[in-house]
């Protein structure tokens, strides 16, 4: 799985001034079937001032700045606005989700997940989102789920060595994986026990399937092209290790992360994307089933998704809002790397992340013999 690792390890310091996060033993909060939200349709970002007084909820997220940033941007105001007690745990366990359901005894009222386990998950440990409560309208399109929300966003792109590819940049995936047009090392992801959307659609693409025909994904096809350009890949397995290869120059491109790319440019390489064909991904927000106040839990999702809230939480983490109204002040060069502004999701290769969290496992599978080999 995507977890703990690849999100700590995926973020960049965009900020240093982060408000402590909030700490304590998981609670679970009355069932205070009689809360009252207010009147009127749900509107992202807002909650009735006072809604929550008593009520007790436990935000479950994966540590570091990342937390840092949501309980700050989001989760810390959305418990002075609502008169809520919000405790924060984490790193985000599926076990314990899984342990939590099954006992019927959830303490995790809001968790911050892999978006295609979120999905999986969906009406068995995560329950519908209430739609008169959590206000999606200004999420980009096609980014929330039956059961979820985005979190945030950012991207897998194509890197390329400025230096050598300067005056003939790579278009596409087809170029990235065209060695003969384009010499030199290349750096895909080579997690062994996880398999993303990525590595695979590049390979498909490039041995000229259509990128609107993509999917179900003929993992066979991808690995047997792979294969063939197999002398010229590098293998990342830390978001630490993607950006050292950037900065050493030991490769001539690079499918990486956006963050890490962005902080490998910071650093000084001679790097620059090539957007065509990036691949979005975000984390997501969902609410156990068996939640203590489910109405509660997804009041603090709708207050997370506010506009403000999104436009702190880019600032503060340098990951990409998922509020379309969101207008984060950044620095020339990290405004760059955002990846839900209108004009870069048209660039966007559309990921079916329904499929992808149907075969996930069995893809890992092959994945994982074909990386043994």
């Amino acid at each position: 799985m995507p977890g703990i690792s690849r999100k700590i390890l995926g973020l960049t310091a965009a900020a240093v001034a982060l408000l402590l996060p909030l700490t304590g033993c998981a609670g679970t909060s009355p069932a205070a079937a009689g809360v009252d939200l207010g009147p009127g349709p749900a509107v992202s970002g807002k909650v009735k001032k006072g809604a929550l007084d008593g009520v007790t909820l436990t935000f479950a997220s994966y540590g570091g700045i990342y937390q840092d940033g949501q309980e700050a941007a989001a989760v810390k105001p959305f418990a002075t606005q609502s008169g809520a007690k919000v405790l924060s745990d984490g790193p985000t366990d599926y076990t314990k989700v899984k342990a939590q359901v099954d006992a019927k005894n959830v303490t995790w009222d809001v968790v911050d997940a892999d978006t295609l386990w979120a999905e999986r998950q969906c009406g068995k440990l995560f329950m519908p989102l209430d739609s008169d409560i959590v206000d999606t309208s200004k999420l980009p399109k096609g980014m929330e789920g039956k059961c979820s929300v985005p979190a945030m966003s950012y991207g897998v792109v194509l890197m390329y060595d400025k230096k050598k590819f300067g005056d003939n940049p790579p278009k596409d995936w087809a170029d990235f994986l065209d060695t003969a047009k384009y010499p030199g090392k290349r750096a895909i992801p080579g997690f062994a026990s996880d398999a993303a959307p990525g590595a695979l659609e590049a390979a498909l693409i490039a041995d000229g399937v259509a990128p609107d025909q993509l999917y179900p994904l003929d993992v066979d096809r991808a690995l047997k092209k792979l294969t063939s350009v197999r002398s010229s890949l590098v293998f990342w397995d830390t978001g630490a290790r993607s950006q050292q290869l950037l900065e050493s120059g030991e490769v001539s491109m690079a499918m990486v992360w956006s963050g890490r790319a962005y902080s490998a440019v910071k650093n000084g390489a001679h790097f620059a994307p090539q957007w065509n064909q990036f691949l979005p991904v975000s984390d997501s927000l969902a609410v156990p089933v068996g939640a203590k106040n489910p109405k509660a839990a997804m009041a603090l999702v709708n207050y997370y998704l506010g506009a403000s809230q999104q436009t702190k939480l880019t600032e503060l983490t340098s990951y990409s809002p998922i509020n379309t109204d969101a207008k984060p002040k950044l620095d020339e060069l990290a405004s760059q790397y955002v990846t839900t502004t209108p004009d870069r999701q048209a660039q966007a290769l559309r990921i079916d992340n329904a499929w992808w969290s149907k075969n996930q496992e069995q893809i890992i599978q092959k994945w994982s013999d074909w990386l043994a080999r």
